[in-house]
């Protein structure tokens, strides 16, 4: 009987995107633009949030956005509408981007004339966390309609990003949520991460969001 090889796929294409990762990020730093990662679940207000960054920070830098979907291009035309810069992605199937989607994206949108690039990843807590997408920083939103359980569920996602935002807080009067029993679980698994309390329809918090990214961009950009 001939030995069975095992070939740890998974592990190699981590690996590789990785590497391209890097490679990305050292091009944006020299064409000077910050690229933000921004992931949730389906529905936890992605594009809203974006909608509202955008309002607070276009005066201060050129912003342009890359939406990622299965299908679909909805997201992309509300960006549009506002007069950004936008490109959808769509990924045929696949619940993640990886560095060389990322990649392909930023080409189209010609970086060396944004300061800010926002990625609206497809909705999904588990994929996304585990691909590099070559962002200088990530960031995700848990919405308060969701439940204050999903740090106990999904800790890599929680783990592998720079900021949380806690966004729907206007369910909070409605919604069995514990907000610091949310921090707690989240201090525990990531305690350098920053935590804002937001909701993108009312505009609540939104602004302390907003100037904490506009400090990262400056630092990244200076």
């Amino acid at each position: 009987m001939s030995e069975v090889r095992i070939i740890e796929v998974k592990q190699n294409i981590l690996a590789n995107n990785d590497k391209q990762a890097e490679k990305l990020r050292e091009t944006l730093r020299q064409q000077k633009t910050f690229l933000l990662n921004l992931m949730s679940s389906p529905g936890s207000g992605k594009t809203s949030v974006i909608l509202g960054t955008i309002a607070r920070l276009r005066d201060k830098l050129r912003i342009g956005v890359m939406e990622a979907d299965i299908d679909s291009a909805v997201d992309a035309e509300k960006i549009a509408a506002v007069g950004i810069p936008v490109i959808q992605l769509r990924t045929g199937g696949l619940c993640h981007l990886d560095s060389t989607m990322t990649g392909r994206g930023l080409r189209e949108l010609n970086p060396d004339d944004l300061d800010l690039v926002i990625i609206e990843n497809v909705g999904n807590l588990v994929c996304p966390a585990e691909f590099d997408t070559g962002a200088v920083r990530n960031a995700m939103i848990l919405s308060v309609p969701e439940g204050d359980d999903k740090p106990l569920k999904y800790p890599l996602m929680f783990s592998t990003c720079d900021a949380l935002l806690i966004n729907k807080i206007d369910y909070l009067g409605i919604a069995d949520f514990d907000v610091e029993a949310v921090k707690k679980r989240v201090y525990a698994l990531n305690p350098d991460i920053k935590i804002f309390e937001v909701s993108a329809k009312t505009g609540q918090g939104m602004e302390a969001w907003a100037d904490w990214l506009y400090q990262e961009v400056l630092a990244w950009t200076k």
